[in-house]
């Protein structure tokens, strides 16, 4: 999501020209509703601790390594690749059992379209879709079938300190053949030109199984007009989350 900071300023590094503040998909469950540019490479990484215990067994979820490249083909579209390395583990009656799933998940491939700028009480719209390849995972996060998901993504300009953004789609994979409707909803606000916060509702609705819903919050930090950390706690409204952290940071290299 776009956490908005004011004004876009441009500067010259090494000769390079940068133009505006970042714009980063992370930490947030909302994507943003705009592209990188032509001919600019942003890297967003970053790790998670998720866990969640219920009748006395606990389930850990580390992920070391979230990376997303995004790369601007054309001026209004990016092509878009991620992928994650996580490793799970299992506590009963708080002793920890040796069995660890760990590994890469399914590679994500993917791109997001520009179809609207803002306009009065219009919205900034941004296509987006990405497959999700089985062979590319480890064998204990590897599915049978090749995963989906397309949204749309859309947010408004509130003030000069904050924005709303909002994502509606779907999503196929988990070996379901059944869809999962998703959403996001997260306000952004500027607490000074370089210190962000964000709050966020989310969660995905299957067709046959019964809803999650989640929360999260967070900061964002500008180091510079193209490097940006962020932070996030979040938990699940819903069963199925009792924690989660994240940490991460995003660069975009100029051109």
């Amino acid at each position: 999501m776009c956490i908005c900071f004011g004004i876009s300023f441009g500067i010259m590094a090494q000769e390079e020209e940068i133009v505006g503040t970042i714009v980063t998909d992370r930490p947030d469950a909302t994507e943003a509703s705009s592209t990188v540019g032509k001919g600019i490479l942003q890297i967003e990484t970053g790790a998670f601790y998720t866990s969640f215990e219920k009748d006395n067994i606990k389930e850990e979820v580390l992920g070391f390594n979230t990376t997303l490249l995004r790369y601007g083909l054309l001026e209004h579209l990016e092509l878009r690749l991620g992928w994650n390395f996580e490793e799970g583990r299992t506590s009963v009656n708080g002793m920890r059992l040796e069995d660890i799933t760990s590994g890469f998940s399914p590679l994500l491939a993917g791109a997001k379209i520009d179809v609207a700028e803002e306009n009065g009480f219009l919205p900034e719209i941004a296509l987006i879709g990405h497959i999700f390849l089985p062979l590319s995972a480890s064998s204990d996060y590897r599915p049978e079938t090749t995963g989906v998901d397309f949204r749309f993504s859309l947010s408004h300009t509130l003030s000069e300190r904050s924005s709303l953004g909002y994502n509606i789609g779907a999503q196929w994979g988990s070996d379901s053949p059944e869809a999962a409707y998703i959403y996001t909803l997260a306000y952004g606000y500027s607490i000074t030109e370089n210190f962000g916060f964000y709050a966020e509702l989310y969660g995905d609705m299957p067709e046959d199984s019964s809803a999650n819903h989640y929360w999260d919050a967070g900061f964002t930090y500008l180091l510079l007009k193209n490097l940006q950390l962020d932070a996030t706690v979040g938990s699940s409204i819903t069963e199925g989350q009792d924690i989660l952290l994240s940490a991460g940071v995003s660069y975009r290299i100029p051109k």
